[in-house]
């Protein structure tokens, strides 16, 4: 025992660390028990494949990985900036398909796609990995290359059915669909005002593309045994309920990832094919053993953390041991894995990483509470970490918020295509618009008003916000997109959200009661939002979400 420990202090004073005690007495506590197999000492590790066998040991895990996807179609409600060229190829589809796509609907196919009011474009998008049946991806519209469309700004994007890159024309699975409006970003550019910048021949679906069907991870035995197969089947079952895995084929089973794992697809992976088959209680305090001290090391500490997870509450009491060692990302792991089998004392550990200002784990600490914690607990921490001063933590807990569908973030659809969201708990005032996933534009700090004595207008002129001084309302108006001398006019208070729904509400048709708004689309509000508070117009600062990458 003393010569372990006089080891163990020379290796850390050697190597110029201080790891602190507790680590040491972890790595005691786990290294210091029956002197190992085969003549090894109790200082060398125990190689894991003496630790039995794994899921992964035996089986080849494979899963959808992201797939590439793409399909033609129409953009339509365009102002005369399509165009009516068009590969016969595509041609030909298109005419069948938008048939299916009006059943019962007299109409010349040719002349609709042929009218310059539509424009042929190639879509493209990524499906996500291990994809569930109706989740949501962004799509990227663009005008065919040699056609004589010059804009596809305010245009909707009609159904589109999406194969697997290089298979149109191919009588092949559809994967997925897309329609939507079409998002052009104009916030991209520096100055505004320079719009030769701004590529209006592309743009984007958000959260536009939908999977059609429930992806599953499969399994697929090097020697098929049925022996293996029955052992695996009924271990996963036995950890993560019943009808978890199937056996499909001689050799091969299907997994269904657990809605527990919903969020954590690629953890379920790993955790699955760290799984042991055999599990008698000494052979598991062995395992334990071993990675508890792997972890406490550093050495493979992703590996360690599933695999203390795929042990079970079993690991618990090892992993408390690591909730006080001086390294805060073996911290970080050993709560988060604690926290995932059950273990409360974990989530005491992840509050405390999440709330260290001079920590560089909080987001992934406020991440690991979401999925792990009891929605209450979860939802207390990131609403008190909507007063953070920290811009990117506060964003980060209201995305967790949201997550949560917690009522710190009330929410309401404008005009069916974007959602305008408001958080009253936080003093900062700051105005986050989304560019990929679903379109919303969220107020910090609501309510958040406009100033008094204001006069901004779009990149374009079409659109301005007029409140001179000791005006009592906000007069905005903007150009009718397709009747030139027309304008129409509104008022509105000078909250950010009440000018917002005016802006961007549906116009009343003929006959309709109510107050309606101007129908600016969601591309156009948040460069205007923007406008507003580069010119001290709100006093507020902007945040705008990344584009998509696709293409």
């Amino acid at each position: 025992m003393n010569i372990v420990i006089r080891k163990m202090v020379g290796v850390m004073r050697t190597k110029g660390r201080h790891i602190g005690l507790p680590l040491l007495i972890a790595l005691l506590i786990v290294g210091c028990g029956e002197q190992g197999r085969a003549g090894k000492g109790s200082d060398d590790l125990i190689s894991t494949t003496d630790l039995g066998t794994t899921i992964g040991s035996l089986a080849e895990v494979s899963w959808p990985e992201s797939i590439r996807l793409e399909g033609y179609s129409l953009v339509v409600g365009l102002r005369g900036t399509g165009s009516a060229e068009c590969p016969p190829q595509i041609r030909a589809y298109l005419a069948k398909y938008i048939l299916t796509q009006f059943p019962g609907r007299k109409m010349s196919v040719r002349r609709f796609i042929s009218g310059l009011d539509t424009a042929i474009v190639l879509v493209e998008g990524i499906m996500p990995a291990v994809a569930s049946r109706n989740e949501y991806f962004d799509v990227r519209v663009t005008a065919l290359p040699g056609t004589q469309t010059t804009s596809l700004e305010g245009g909707w994007l009609l159904d589109t059915e999406l194969k697997t890159v290089g298979t149109f024309g191919i009588t092949t699975k559809v994967i997925a669909e897309a329609k939507g409006p079409v998002f052009i970003d104009k916030i991209g550019t520096s100055d505004l005002s320079d719009k030769s910048e701004i590529n209006k021949r592309a743009g984007y679906v958000l959260a536009g593309g939908r999977v059609l069907d429930e992806y599953k991870v499969t399994l697929v035995l090097g020697e098929p045994d049925f022996r293996n197969i029955n052992s695996i089947r009924n271990r996963l079952n036995e950890l993560f309920g019943d009808g978890t895995a199937k056996p499909v084929l001689y050799g091969r089973l299907d997994v269904i990832v657990p809605a527990k794992y919903r969020d954590q697809k690629q953890r379920f992976i790993s955790i699955m094919k760290a799984t042991y088959l055999t599990h008698s209680t000494e052979i598991i305090r062995e395992r334990i053993k071993i990675f508890i001290r792997k972890l406490a090391s550093s050495q493979d500490a992703y590996a360690s953390e599933i695999a203390l997870e795929a042990i079970g509450n079993q690991s618990l009491g090892g992993l408390s041991v690591l909730l006080n060692v001086s390294n805060e990302q073996v911290r970080l792991r050993a709560a988060r894995c604690m926290l995932n089998l059950g273990g409360d004392a974990g989530l005491t550990t992840l509050r405390q990483i999440a709330m260290d200002k001079g920590s560089a784990y909080r987001v992934e600490a406020l991440e690991s509470i979401t999925t792990g914690a009891r929605r209450n607990d979860a939802a207390r921490i990131s609403q008190r970490l909507l007063r953070d001063d920290d811009s990117h933590i506060r964003l980060a807990a209201y995305e967790q918020l949201r997550k949560l569908d917690d009522i710190a973030v009330t929410q309401e659809r404008i005009a069916g295509n974007f959602y305008l969201e408001q958080i009253v708990q936080t003093p900062h005032k700051s105005i986050f618009v989304s560019r990929s996933g679903q379109p919303r534009i969220v107020l910090f700090g609501a309510p958040i008003r406009c100033s008094g004595g204001v006069f901004v207008h779009s990149a374009d002129g079409n659109i301005t916000i007029d409140a001179p001084a000791g005006q009592e309302y906000v007069s905005i108006t903007r150009k009718h997109p397709f009747r030139p001398g027309v304008i129409a006019q509104l008022k509105s208070s000078f909250e950010v959200g009440d000018i917002i729904r005016t802006l961007c509400a549906k116009p009343l048709k003929k006959g309709e009661r109510g107050r309606g708004g101007l129908g600016v689309t969601y591309a156009d509000v948040i460069a205007l939002l923007k406008r507003m508070c580069d010119k001290g117009a709100v006093k507020a600062e902007f945040w705008a979400g990344p584009l998509p990458k696709i293409g």
